[in-house]
């Protein structure tokens, strides 16, 4: 009873805090925000030592050759980077598509266009890195997208995400709810994005692929769903540009067919993720446990273990 009533103390505070933080970040000037958000960063990267400590252990498990030092820099530069995106999530809805260019640069985005307009529907693939509600809420100005989320432990902050999305036009469904199947069926039968974030270990139907030369498990529905229903997949990423812009670059779909191996094909998803994240470590969430141990759930022959 105890532990219930604390849960639902931190979540009320929690709700209130972001409501303040909405309430100034839609009104305050872009780059203040990120100012903000900057400040924000740096006094987290101080008192949280725990997300610290998590931080600096992952990202010497990738980059075993760097220095204390580097790591260092490069996680207090990713609690900067987080700060200043939680400000502009606050900011998001004052965001339209006639002032997108303002602030947003894309890149090979008018082949996936061209394939929406053709009929065609798309799997997008993607990571924790950049900004990606801003990356959703920038497509989604553009064309339909739809994307999957797991349920947090504060329902709060899955209303309030949800809420901001859907002021773009962009569908939320969150997983393992009890018509999330049909939901993702009903996404998958018209023109649109389908958004997947995959850089996550979660309690899913999974596979074991290489992450920084080391196995993690990753989610493999996303890219079952890609092979049976015939979409592309594409790989759509986002980063900071050095003016505190965004650039959203969409690589080249790949059309898919029923004869492709989901887990080569969640592989080479995963390969691009790295790729990203080397080119801008200081903007993938080092937080993320994606080499943790889940036995149970280690499902590389298509079933849960017992």
């Amino acid at each position: 009873m105890a532990a219930s009533k604390l849960k639902s103390f931190r979540s009320a505070l929690l709700n209130r805090g972001l409501l303040v933080l909405s309430f100034i970040g839609r009104r305050v000037p872009l780059r203040v925000g990120q100012r903000l958000g900057y400040a924000l960063g740096t006094l987290a990267w101080l008192v949280l030592h725990r997300e610290r400590r998590k931080a600096l252990r992952n990202i010497a498990v990738a980059f075993p050759e760097w220095t204390e030092k580097e790591r260092r820099t490069t996680i207090r530069q990713m609690f900067r980077h987080l700060g200043a995106s939680l400000f502009e999530i606050m900011w998001l809805p004052n965001l339209t598509r006639e002032s997108l260019p303002d602030t947003t640069t894309f890149e090979g985005f008018e082949p996936v266009l061209e394939l929406l307009r053709s009929g065609h529907t798309a799997v997008v693939f993607s990571g924790h890195t950049g900004n990606w509600e801003w990356l959703a809420y920038a497509a989604g100005l553009h064309a339909p997208l739809t994307v999957l989320q797991r349920e947090r432990p504060e329902g709060g902050i899955t209303d309030f995400i949800s809420a901001i999305r859907s002021q773009a036009g962009i569908g939320t469904i969150d997983r393992g709810s009890p018509g999330a199947g049909r939901e993702l069926i009903q996404a998958m039968r018209k023109p649109g994005l389908m958004a997947f974030l995959i850089d996550q270990s979660i309690r899913a139907e999974s596979v074991q692929v290489p992450f920084f030369g080391r196995p993690a498990l990753t989610p493999l529905g996303p890219a079952k769903l890609t092979i049976r229903t015939g979409a592309f997949a594409v790989p759509v990423f986002s980063y900071r540009r050095d003016d505190g812009g965004h650039a959203i670059r969409f690589l080249e779909p790949l059309p898919t067919s029923r004869d492709d191996d989901p887990i080569a094909l969640t592989a080479r998803m995963t390969s691009l993720i790295e790729e990203q994240i080397r080119k801008v470590p200081s903007q993938w969430v080092w937080m993320h446990d994606r080499w943790r141990d889940r036995p149970e759930w280690d499902v590389a022959r298509n079933e849960k273990l017992s």
